[in-house]
């Protein structure tokens, strides 16, 4: 259970309190999803559970299909006077790994789990949804949007291109992700860079090819990947400011057959990413990396083709929409549980895409602390006990967002 240090204000309590009556509820509908994981644009039980909570939850209207397996739910307040409109985000996809716990609401599915906690980021919108449905006390709409395909499909832009915004124009948006480094009953943000970008680097080399015990007659393609590995560290040891985050790893290679002992193959390939926060930086590292990787390959007389393909932009969360965010946690848990210069992460979100169009910003949720299992790990499992706080943060985001009139 949440620390009595750390439970929600009695200020800001009415949400919390409220949500925490049903939290068995949302418990069993997250284990429920939790058991039965779908990968990107496959959420078809997923998507078909979250219209069936929505109606349940008395939500006005319930758009689905939007993005392919997205759904969109509409929730009005008590009045409209202002015609404004708020939208909160969840991911709702599992990943491509085998689940290694053994309790009763583990993955049911071969290859699939919910390691990431997007089971937990529903449930916790959907419970977010009945309290706004059964309360209204806000003036203006909320905007609920269950994203599919978040791990590596961009379904946030899928949607986007879907009209997302065009047929509900909301003026700002709000994400939130568990955080297992976070202790429970703490919230964490910050201005700018939330997460990195994401690129897919693919560097495919072209030797020539032989004997293995006659290597003065080829061109070793594997020996050029050798040093294009070590080489192309020395971008961020040397070309990026120390000021300004930036990784390159290579992290596979692919070059003849394992089979053959002696035989210097004609090609090698290697795959990595590149993560940056700042455009500027992103463009140096592509550039340097076709200089360099076509430099070395030609010192040894090979060649060198860089493909660099930008996946995902840095999620950089906009200052206003920040510091609302910021105020609103510290109103349900008080300033001493909110960070609110949260050390960015490397790792990427799609929902940048949504940032570059709305100004918006993304928080995350303390779901474990020190010792905690991270993030895609094969036992990795939500910490239900956070359930009613995740729900009455974005409760409160539309509620304090688009107040009442007095």
């Amino acid at each position: 259970m949440l620390a009595p240090a750390t439970s929600p204000r009695l200020a800001h309590a009415r949400p919390f309190a409220h949500i925490a009556q049903f939290h068995p509820e949302l418990t069993a509908f997250r284990r429920d999803l939790h058991a039965h994981p779908e990968l990107g644009f496959e959420e078809v039980y997923t998507s078909a559970r979250v219209q069936e909570a929505l109606r349940l939850c008395g939500v006005d209207e319930i758009h689905a299909g939007i993005g392919k397996t997205g759904v969109v739910g509409l929730i009005h307040g008590r009045t409209n006077t202002s015609g404004r409109m708020i939208g909160l985000r969840a991911d709702m996809d599992a990943l491509t790994m085998t689940e290694n716990n053994d309790f009763p609401w583990k993955s049911t599915r071969n290859g699939m789990m919910h390691g990431c906690g997007h089971d937990g980021h529903v449930t916790m919108l959907v419970g977010a949804a009945r309290y706004l449905a059964e309360t209204r006390n806000f003036d203006g709409t909320a905007v609920l949007i269950f994203q599919p395909g978040e791990e590596g499909f961009a379904g946030a832009k899928a949607m986007i291109e879907d009209g997302l915004f065009q047929r509900w124009p909301v003026e700002s948006v709000y994400a939130m992700h568990n955080w297992p480094g976070l202790r429970p009953g703490c919230f964490g943000i910050r201005h700018h860079a939330m997460m990195a970008s994401a690129d897919r680097v693919t560097i495919e080399i072209t030797g020539k090819g032989g004997h293995g015990a006659h290597a003065y007659l080829v061109i070793d393609p594997v020996l050029v990947a050798g040093h294009i590995i070590t080489a192309v560290q020395s971008i961020v040891s040397r070309n990026v400011k120390p000021v300004d985050g930036a990784v390159i790893s290579l992290c596979a290679m692919h070059a003849g057959d394992l089979q053959a002992m002696s035989v210097v193959p004609g090609k090698a390939t290697l795959v990595g990413t590149v993560r940056t926060f700042r455009p500027e930086v992103q463009d140096m590292v592509e550039k340097r990396l076709k200089e360099l990787c076509s430099a070395v390959a030609l010192g040894f007389g090979a060649s060198a083709t860089v493909h660099y393909e930008r996946i995902y932009p840095a999620t950089i969360n906009t200052p206003r929409e920040t510091e609302f965010a910021g105020d609103v946690a510290e109103s349900l848990v008080g300033p001493e549980n909110v960070v609110r210069d949260m050390e960015p992460s490397m790792g990427a979100e799609d929902f940048s895409f949504m940032l570059q169009v709305k100004p918006g910003a993304y928080l995350r949720i303390g779901q474990g602390g020190e010792g905690s299992c991270m993030l895609h790990m094969t036992r990795y499992d939500f910490n239900d006990e956070i359930l009613p706080l995740g729900s009455a943060l974005h409760a409160s985001l539309v509620e304090q967002g688009l107040p009442l009139a007095p």
